[in-house]
């Protein structure tokens, strides 16, 4: 495992380089959910400790390496650069998920606790490692387990479970949420530092989500008016977890335990304590939301290059053949491939519709990309700065070892003991910290355990409830449109519904200085983005020859209008 490092925010993010290549593509969060009955039960779990209404019989389990505790104080780090060591829990979920393709022949199900964690509910008296009241409060309690540190938040208020789990987020995520709600917003360069990977990750993401700050809190507003007593719900909760994370900032600071990338990025001294670590809101939900949509669930939207790569093969090849030859890297429906369902069954997949909406094609050469960033200074002025962020923003999404989604299920009517059985692996690339965190939640109306996205934690959101469970996979399937719109008076109006309407120009100015995580030279840029009823433009391109512009639908959280009102590429 390679060392922490205080050079680049995000490098942290990266796969070291000396963990092998199966776990590079491997699983970051398998769940084993096998509701067995009695009779088949093997090492079951203490009841005793374990919470009520808990129907898994010990045979749910499941692992997140590299480890639950992805903070570090400023000397941990310094510890670890010095002697290569790794505050607790840091990894040691890693060893045993790295055993299993060596082991996996000889895996049985007295043996499965060796590669996996136990996911019952509760923690044995004798497995407890820590007890906490966070903030002092009454209505909520957090065990972790001496085995892997997860923690286990059981409240007899709904606000205070809530509050329970902002809590314990910050305590395991809080450097890597706070990175992550400065991503979403575009501003990880002032946060974080100029290094050229932070300038790509920023760019990458801004130019794709150009939120504001009213439209974040839009879509909050929008969610609530939109979802009756259950959008209600949802704000109290949300109210409840930001309220735990800023508990323990506060408690955090006032200690000096807080993650010491504060200190070596400049926002604390580590002598006297000056400097802040802000409150979190309710608008970095959905700035750390945006993040993760852009990361899991960002499919399509590159009809202007499939149109450029359709007419240079019909260019090479002719109209017809040409055609055919880009079909073939279509993901449709292919005859010839090996079926793996049978008996007169079928799987149609992104077939080709009757009546397709739109089929406009830029003419050949006519194509540009438009400017994101704008007047750099300093060191974002230098030859060599402009194309390494470039190429940074261009890998950003990319970057990542990631494997595909995977889920075995089996029917009760297959298995020995009559009770279906679940095997989840959803793919979402390797990192350290880890994006997501294990929990168990126990409150009124919440009783689930399995895996969350770090500082969107106030639920479950991959695992299992008390009799059963559930994974995901990644939306990359083709839920992004690009429109190609008419200008009307100038290059900043378009034609919107027979109206000429102005294009919203929304802008982003970032500054940073060297500091001990990142020596990058001071300075700044500005990033420019102009935005349609469709969502941003400035990812599209600009078929000089028609007049038009092609920008790509807003991500899937933004309200878009009929596709009837402009052609489809």
């Amino acid at each position: 495992m390679s060392r922490r490092t205080p050079r680049i925010a995000l490098d942290r993010l990266r796969t070291p380089r000396r963990i092998p290549k199966f776990l590079k593509a491997a699983s970051i969060c398998v769940l084993v959910a096998g509701l067995l009955s009695p009779v088949t039960q093997v090492a079951a779990a203490d009841t005793s400790a374990a919470a009520a209404g808990d129907y898994c019989g010990g045979q749910c389990s499941d692992i997140l390496p590299p480890g639950e505790n992805g903070n570090a104080t400023l000397a941990q780090i310094l510890l670890n650069q010095a002697f290569g060591t790794q505050p607790d829990h840091a990894e040691d979920q890693l060893a045993p998920y790295g055993n299993l393709p060596s082991g996996y022949s000889a895996l049985t199900d007295a043996k499965i606790n060796n590669f996996f964690n136990d996911a019952s509910f509760g923690v044995a008296s004798d497995q407890v490692a820590s007890t906490t009241k966070p903030g002092g409060r009454s209505d909520v309690t957090i065990v972790r387990d001496k085995k892997t540190g997860v923690p286990h938040i059981t409240g007899t208020t709904r606000y205070g479970t809530e509050y329970g789990a902002g809590y314990a987020a910050a305590q395991d995520r809080l450097w890597l949420m706070d990175v992550f709600r400065h991503v979403g917003r575009g501003q990880l360069t002032s946060f974080a530092g100029g290094a050229p990977s932070n300038q790509g990750l920023e760019q990458e993401f801004w130019r794709n989500a150009p939120y504001t700050e009213a439209d974040l809190q839009a879509q909050i507003d929008s969610a609530i008016a939109n979802n009756g007593a259950r959008g209600q719900q949802a704000l109290a909760d949300a109210n409840a977890y930001i309220e735990g994370i800023n508990a323990y900032i506060d408690a955090s600071d006032s200690g000096r335990y807080f993650p010491g990338e504060y200190v070596l990025t400049g926002h604390k001294d580590s002598i006297t304590n000056a400097g802040t670590i802000d409150h979190f809101k309710l608008t970095d939900l959905v700035a750390l939301a945006s993040v993760i949509g852009a990361l899991f669930g960002s499919g399509g939207g590159g009809e202007v290059n499939n149109a450029l790569s359709l007419i240079a093969a019909q260019s090479k090849y002719g109209v017809t053949e040409g055609t055919k030859v880009w079909e073939s890297f279509r993901e449709r429906n292919d005859p010839e491939a090996v079926l793996t369902v049978h008996n007169g069954e079928s799987f149609p997949y992104a077939s080709k519709p009757d009546s397709p909406q739109g089929a406009a094609l830029p003419d050949a050469g006519s194509v540009t990309q438009e400017p994101l960033v704008y007047d750099r200074t300093g060191s974002a002025a230098t030859a060599g700065a402009t194309g390494a962020s470039a190429t940074a923003a261009a890998t950003t999404l990319t970057s990542a070892k990631r494997g595909m989604s995977n889920a075995l299920v089996v029917s009760g009517k297959h298995t020995a003991s009559g009770h279906p059985i679940a095997v989840f692996g959803p793919q979402t690339g390797y990192f350290a910290p880890q994006l997501l965190m294990l929990q168990e939640i126990q409150g009124p109306g919440l009783s689930a355990r399995g895996a969350s996205f770090a500082g969107l934690s106030m639920y479950v959101e991959l695992g299992r409830g008390q009799d059963y469970s559930w994974s995901a996979t990644t939306s990359g399937q083709d839920i992004i449109d690009t429109y190609a719109v008419e200008l009307c008076q100038d290059d900043y109006h378009y034609l919107y519904h027979g109206t000429c309407t102005a294009m919203d120009k929304v802008e982003r100015t970032n500054s940073w200085k060297p500091t001990t995580a990142d020596s990058t030279a001071a300075g700044s840029y500005r990033m420019q983005v102009y935005r349609t009823k469709y969502g941003p433009w400035n990812t599209g391109r600009r078929p000089a020859a028609r007049r038009s512009r092609t920008p790509p639908c807003a991500p899937p959280s933004c309200t878009r209008p009929t596709r009837s009102s402009a052609s489809r590429c």
